[in-house]
């Protein structure tokens, strides 16, 4: 029903419009960006880190660098979304958006439940966006990433001024399945199996794994994948340790599986990331 993608630079600023009848994220997901995904109309769920969210019309989620997140229905009624991917050097020159941007940098996703009264302004920009990467005039490029940043700080904004809870639960299974993702997540480094994690949380290893593909939209070998791989990238980039010996920290017993799997996950050989350094 049309759509429309754009990648600037090293993926460092990336603009996606998408109106869908349905629409699955294809890959594990995560990046050293910002990500702002503006649901314009629509349902969706979404998940970020260890839990499952309803993104209602008029939500936006805002999801920090290197947070694990997936869209998890694949047959939601129709939707638009807006995501835009900005890295952390486009904001300002030399810090000066701290404190505009203090309660973006605080947290590793936000989610601004737009008021009615900033819907106009937050279409208006969104729709700005867009069109400027569609019609690519002289500066586009820039002028898209300044629209961006007006929606982050209309953003901020609403987190400073109205007090949030943490998102409910869709159901108790989510909650449960969230228990389960949060003990991975500080466990990686672990032998994980599907069998030891169900006995260790009194589940059968089918009620995990047709639930934990449910509420994550990632079956369990990707999930633990994914974790153990974003972990690694982070060594890589971070720290001068071999390659063999990061593989092991995370949780590989193999540097070969290793290898195979970190360019499954990232597109990209683990020395690839060594190299940026």
């Amino acid at each position: 029903m049309g759509s429309l993608e754009y990648h600037y630079g090293n993926e460092s600023f990336i603009v996606s419009h998408r109106r869908a009848l349905s629409h699955h994220m294809p890959a594990n997901h995560f990046h050293s960006t910002y990500e702002i995904y503006y649901l314009m109309s629509g349902m969706r769920e979404f998940f970020i880190k260890d839990r499952t969210i309803v993104v209602k019309e008029g939500d936006i989620i805002i999801v920090s660098p290197n947070i694990l997140h997936r869209t998890t229905n694949t047959a939601m009624p129709q939707h638009e979304r807006l995501i835009v991917n900005i890295h952390e050097d486009y904001m300002a020159v030399n810090g000066s958006y701290m404190d505009v941007l203090q309660p973006l940098l605080e947290k590793e996703y936000m989610i601004v439940n737009v008021t009615q009264q900033d819907r106009p302004s937050v279409d208006a920009l969104a729709h700005q966006i867009i069109r400027e990467v569609q019609e690519q005039k002289p500066g586009f490029e820039m002028y898209a990433q300044t629209l961006t940043l007006q929606l982050l700080i209309l953003c901020c904004r609403h987190v400073r001024q109205h007090s949030s809870e943490p998102p409910e639960f869709p159901s108790p299974m989510h909650e449960r399945i969230s228990v389960v993702v949060s003990y991975m997540n500080n466990h990686y480094m672990e032998e994980l199996s599907l069998h030891l994690l169900a006995e260790k949380f009194y589940v059968s290893p089918y009620y995990l794994s047709r639930f934990f593909k449910e509420a994550t939209g990632f079956t369990f070998v990707e999930y633990v994948n994914s974790v153990r791989i974003k972990e690694a990238k982070k060594l890589l980039m971070l720290s001068p340790m071999k390659v063999n010996l990061i593989a092991k920290k995370v949780g590989f017993g193999s540097v070969t599986h290793f290898g195979r799997v970190f360019k499954q996950v990232t597109g990209h050989t683990p020395l690839f990331y060594r190299k940026g350094r």
